[in-house]
């Protein structure tokens, strides 16, 4: 059988890059400590300083409780667009651990003024004591550019030129 992955080509590295530097949201995936399945939410995010997702979670969510016990993750960026096959859109589905930036660290007060360059509706509540930032320490990512466009990309890959 033939590999349905092609080589990894700067169009592939800019196509995820795009991806991640335009998302608004994305989806979460963790392991549900409770029943040991996947959980699958939506969270907002922005291409932080690094050019990977940075996201605002709070302790009170479900998936923040299985994060800190299980940091595996994987998050998806890519939006359909309002016509045609949803399938035919691009998408990017990033593997990794996810890693808390509280109040008080040291980049802390730095990524507050990048998030809300991105995300400005997040001042109500980037403030609250239950909020972190939480990063992917990407492992791994696969690309979906549409049908027959699949490219599996490293962290080196989607860091910004």
């Amino acid at each position: 059988m033939v590999s349905p992955i092609r080589p990894t080509n700067d169009d592939a590295r800019a196509l995820g890059r795009a991806l991640i530097e335009t998302a608004r949201f994305a989806s979460l995936a963790v392991i549900d400590p409770a029943s040991g399945g996947p959980l699958v939410t939506r969270i907002a995010c922005v291409a932080g300083p690094d050019g990977m997702p940075l996201s605002l979670v709070s302790d009170l969510s479900q998936h923040t409780q299985a994060l800190k016990r299980n940091p595996a993750c994987s998050m998806l960026v890519g939006e359909p667009g309002p016509k045609g096959d949803p399938l035919t859109h691009p998408r990017l589905s990033l593997m990794g651990t996810a890693r808390f930036i509280p109040h008080g660290a040291s980049d802390h007060a730095a990524l507050c003024r990048h998030y809300l360059k991105r995300q400005p509706k997040a001042k109500l509540y980037i403030g609250f004591a239950d909020f972190a930032f939480l990063r992917l320490d990407m492992k791994s990512a696969h690309l979906n550019g549409g049908f027959g466009k699949a490219f599996v990309l490293t962290p080196d890959d989607l860091r910004p030129e």
